[in-house]
Formats: C-alpha cells, structure tokens, sequence
C-alpha cells in the first residue's frame, strides 16, 4: 500500500514541486522541452485510501474489543463482593502505589481487561485519536488559509469518510510538511478547527473542545507537544476543564504543601528546587444505575454527562481521582478561588488591582496541564494554567 510505504516528507516536496513556477527540463536536440509535473490526484487517492483504511481498521478494533469484553464479562454472582461471617471482604492491590499520591493509599482502578488480546495496528489504537490524511497543497505555505481548510473538508468527502468521522478526530495535510504540528485540524462534528497557539508554539487542542469528552491520553503523539525549559518542561498538553461543578469538594481539600521540582536554567542545567504549591482533588465516580438487580456488573453501559453541557459524556478514562494544582502564591491561590466558582470559598476583599487581574484572567480558568510523570488509570494530576504563561 502506497500510503503505508511512501515516507510522509515526500508529500511535502511533491507539493512543493507542484506548486513551483513550471521550469521545463532541458531536451534533447530536436525534441520539445518537458514539465515535470507531480501527479496530485494520485497522491490525493493515495491519502484517501489511506483514511478509509484507517477508519476501517478502527471500527474493527473497536468490534473486537466489544466481543472480548463480552465473552470474558464477569457474572452477577461473581461480581458482588465477596463476605466472610457478615463482613465486606476487600482485596488489596497489588499494584505499588504512586510515590508522589498524597491521596490514592495505594488504590487504583485497575486497566480494563477488555483489551487484553485485542485487535493491534500500527495505524491505530483503541482510546487514541486516528491521524487522517488528506493531499491539499497550500499555496499561502505552512499556515492554511481558509480556503484551504474548506479544501481539505471537501477531500474527506471525497473519500466518502464524513459519515465516519467523530469528534476529535485529527485530519492532517500532509502536503504541508511533517514539522511539529503542521496541517493538523481537528474534526467537531461538522467542520475542521485549527490548533490553539496560545499556550504552545507547536499548537494545542483549541478551547472549542470539552477535554472530559477524551481520555487524559487521546491525544498523546497525534497532537504533538513542545518542550519549553521555562514553562512546559516536561511537555505536557493541555486540557480545557470546567471544575467549578467539583467547586465544594476542591475547597474541603484544599492543602498548601512544599514540593520539589526540577528546572533548568538558560544555560540547559538542571536544578532541583522546593516550591510551595495549593492542591486539591475532587473525584469522578462512574455512574451506577440503581434500578438494575446488578446495577455494579452493567455500570459500563451507562454514560455519565459532563455538567453543563449537553450531548457530550465524561470519558471514563477521567474516572477516579483527579489532583489539581495552583501556585503557592496568593495570586495563585485567587486564580483557584475562582476556577472553584461562586460559592465554594467565603467572598474575597479584593482591590481594584485584583480585580482587574481576575478579570484579564478570565479566558484561562479553564485551562489546565495533564501531568503525565505523575498520572496513571484511576489518577489523574493536572496544574493550573495562568495568563502569564502564554506564548502568544
């Protein structure tokens, strides 16, 4: 399959090549000189080929997946807790907890079994975006124009894949270039939207998109993420939250703690450093149907809705414990005063200074860093991100 072999650098030359004033090649004495010219449709059937395959083998894992969780489901009987004279009998678990949980005790939710022994690709992964092609060359260069961004949705229907895609998932022009994050969209249902680059100079998930839709991980080397010694160090992406419906329980939790963290200075050295931080938790518990005799062993076919906002549903791989932190300053600790919302901490005195910074941050409560050296399943750790820490 030409799609699979061909390396992805050559579109972008083909491209380059196709959209380069015609220079005819020097002929032979008695001929016409020629135009080398790429073959652009063939390209263009190649990366629709390449999506439908992509898209196929999705719906495939994703069948699969279904049948092995179904034929290994655990029974009624087996799945209430075992009792011994009366008592709960409760195992303990055996994975070795995080050495940085101040909350978890060592317990986890454990990764689903369901896709132990299931379908494998190198074109996708189940609980990951799939990363589509399409072949639009673009004359403005690197930044697609508008109508190119039309071009490349009217190329997906072309491949006859808009019936297929779901939100999240990332469409990328190859003919642009394999540099960072460049051409890559993401689909919302309807149209394709433009990576963010407030935060990130390679680009981010863009604010339109409910991050508790998609697991912490979805994205994790599709969308890619940039090292910044100063600000991102660790590369980590960000995330679009609302955490004011978890408000009380952030407040009760509430802790003001030393931490110790590396960072480095403008000459690459790497210094190890205790800070003061606020942190906090709030807990996404996954829905229970108590109408059903054995509402614990269905609870996987029940969704449980992001509040606030209709038709979309919390993925469950945000079930558990999620750690949030803020800076230890008191300009930190107002930013997450507020990201709690109206009624979660007394009313504050604030200054016109104060207020006037509360009110140049408000177009980044929301915005959040996942942590990944100290998340795992059942545990997700993420930091708040302030104003001052955008790039652009």
């Amino acid at each position: 399959m030409r799609g699979v072999s061909m390396p992805t650098h050559q579109y972008s030359q083909l491209a380059e090549a196709y959209l380069k004033p015609r220079i005819p090649n020097p002929a032979t004495p008695g001929e016409r000189p020629k135009v080398v010219i790429p073959d652009i449709l063939s390209l263009a059937m190649t990366t629709r080929a390449y999506t439908r395959v992509v898209l196929r083998l999705r719906a495939q894992a994703e069948s699969e997946a279904r049948a092995y969780a179904r034929s290994h489901v655990t029974s009624p009987v087996s799945s209430r807790p075992a009792t011994r004279d009366g008592q709960v009998v409760r195992s303990s678990s055996s994975r070795t907890p995080s050495p940085t949980s101040l909350y978890s005790n060592g317990k986890s939710s454990s990764v689903s079994a369901s896709t132990r022994g299931a379908f494998q690709s190198p074109l996708i992964r189940l609980h990951r975006a799939p990363l589509l092609r399409v072949f639009i060359p673009s004359p403005e260069g690197e930044w697609l124009s508008d109508s190119s961004v039309v071009e490349c949705e009217a190329e997906l229907k072309r491949a006859g894949v808009l019936k297929l895609l779901r939100v999240g998932d990332v469409v990328w022009d190859v003919a642009v270039g394999d540099e960072g994050n460049l051409g890559r969209m993401v689909w919302d249902g309807s149209y394709l939207v433009d990576l963010d680059y407030k935060y990130s100079p390679m680009g981010e998930l863009s604010p339109y998109f409910h991050s508790l839709a998609f697991s912490p991980s979805y994205f994790h080397r599709v969308i890619r993420t940039g090292v910044n010694a100063a600000l991102n160090p660790a590369g980590n992406p960000i995330v679009y939250l609302d955490v004011t419906p978890w408000g009380q329980e952030l407040a009760a939790n509430l802790q003001l703690l030393q931490d110790r963290a590396t960072t480095a200075t403008p000459h690459g050295t790497l210094h190890s450093v205790v800070h003061w931080l606020h942190r906090s938790s709030f807990t996404i518990r996954p829905p229970v149907s108590p109408h059903h005799p054995h509402a614990y062993s269905h609870s996987q076919n029940l969704r449980l809705p992001i509040p606030n906002v209709a038709g979309f549903f919390i993925d469950p791989g945000w079930y558990g414990t999620v750690i949030v932190e803020a800076e230890g300053t008191n300009e930190g600790l107002a930013d997450f005063q507020v990201r709690c919302g109206p009624g979660a901490f007394p009313p504050r005195a604030d200054n016109v200074t104060s207020k006037m910074r509360i009110e140049k941050e408000k177009g980044s409560r929301r915005v959040y860093r996942v942590l990944r050296e100290k998340s795992r399943p059942g545990e997700i750790w993420i930091r708040a991100v302030r104003e001052k820490d955008r790039v652009m």
